[in-house]
């Protein structure tokens, strides 16, 4: 237990079993898997050779064999603690295996032994830093050759075998473990750029958004603008002070126009000169359908000839237009209706196309990141709306959009 500031204690993190981060359940139970069965299986086969084979004592050989085959398990947790413990009592059981005959066996490792270790080091491999292996192993030729010197006659060296094997588990776990971690930063870079991929739509599209209702509110600063400065001749007799009035409204809305041509400067691309047409509405939609009809995909149009504030009739076309666009590209001569309604509070706007007759073998873009979608969604909420869009249950889409009319409601 640590303490952190405040002195209050706080539990130590818990540590992670390997391959605990694994997308698959039987991948994270495999190190937990292959412990248990080297444990079951060892356990009894060393004792049983160091008794029966080597001609050790019966208790001698079961400490041994505990302090052998115990800590596998507990390598799927802490893999170097676990080496310490057999890595001393290899050690250990090799030097008490020179007080009886040896001649004819493996010596210092008998062959259960080695099958634990290289498992043991394949656990380090897939935790431990390369510092750390290279340590385990040059401590393994360390002890190894340090036998050799104390060798009994005739016993077979297997020290070499131990030397290559656990230096080949080593390094191929390490490697695994490399591999993993490219892989998975990988993922988090992927999904990394994903995030700031939508978070730079989002912004273009409110830039968008903002260069239009500039032009929506600028041409209402502007009709303030004359009107102010033409009441003086429009409305003759009026007092000094009406007029001094007026004219202070005129020099605040033209104040007000240049600050926004100010900021419409930092916000629109002046290479392109569409941006400077006159921002399209309800009755421009119409032709989005024209266009759309003649790429092939025949369109149901209901309209709307009522009179609705510009900022949301400029929301409604730009959804419509993104909607058809959608349309043609992922459901190409798809029967669609577009459908645009008021009913004094809300300015309704649906696009609903069915199933394309023949659904194309790819989408004519391969690379869509879903721009439209943000953009619509973005225009309904900064407008105080709803946007709702899905497939349906036929194999169509549906995209249906609420829009207030805070003007007319106010009135």
């Amino acid at each position: 237990m640590t303490f952190v500031a405040g002195g209050r204690p706080r539990e130590e993190e818990r540590p992670r079993a390997l391959l605990a981060e694994a997308s698959r359940w039987w991948v994270r139970l495999l190190p937990w898997g292959v412990a248990f069965v080297l444990f079951v299986v060892l356990l009894p086969v060393t004792i049983a050779v160091l008794v029966g084979g080597y001609g050790l004592n019966g208790g001698v050989a079961t400490g041994l064999a505990i302090g052998q085959t115990a800590p596998l398990l507990l390598a799927v947790l802490h893999p170097l603690r676990a080496w310490y413990v057999i890595f001393a009592t290899d050690v250990v059981g090799a030097i008490v295996l020179l007080t009886v005959d040896v001649e004819g066996l493996e010596w210092p490792f008998p062959p259960m032994q080695i099958i634990g270790y290289v498992g043991l080091c394949l656990a380090l491999g897939l935790r431990e830093p390369r510092r750390t292996l290279l340590s385990v192993w040059l401590a393994t030729v360390a002890a190894g050759v340090g036998l050799e010197f104390v060798k009994p006659p005739g016993a077979g060296a297997s020290s070499i075998l131990i030397i290559i094997l656990g230096g080949v588990a080593l390094v191929l776990a390490d490697a695994l473990r490399e591999r993993y971690e490219a892989r998975r930063k990988l993922v988090e870079q992927e999904t990394i750029s994903e995030v700031e991929r939508g978070r730079r739509t989002l912004l273009e599209e409110r830039a968008r958004i903002a260069r239009e209702l500039h032009d929506v509110v600028a041409h209402h600063m502007s009709v303030i603008t004359v009107q102010a400065d033409s009441a003086a001749y429009r409305l003759p007799g009026l007092p000094a002070d009406a007029q001094e009035e007026f004219a202070s409204i005129a020099a605040t809305a033209r104040r007000s126009l240049a600050e926004m041509r100010r900021l419409l400067g930092v916000l629109r691309n002046e290479e392109s000169g569409g941006e400077l047409a006159p921002q399209p509405g309800l009755d421009r939609i119409g032709q989005l359908v024209e266009a759309t009809a003649r790429a092939g995909v025949p369109v149901e149009f209901t309209p709307c000839a009522a009179d609705v504030p510009e900022a949301e009739a400029l929301a409604a076309y730009r959804i419509v237009q993104e909607a058809l666009a959608n349309v043609v590209r992922h459901a190409p001569g798809a029967p669609t209706r577009v459908s645009v309604s008021e009913d004094g509070r809300w300015l309704t706007v649906v696009v609903v196309n069915a199933p394309p007759p023949v659904p194309p073998a790819a989408p004519l873009e391969v690379n869509d990141t879903g721009h439209g979608l943000v953009g619509m969604r973005e225009r309904a909420r900064l407008l105080g709306g709803t946007l709702d869009v899905g497939p349906l249950p036929d194999g169509g889409f549906r995209v249906a959009a609420q829009l207030p009319l805070t003007e007319r409601s106010a009135t």
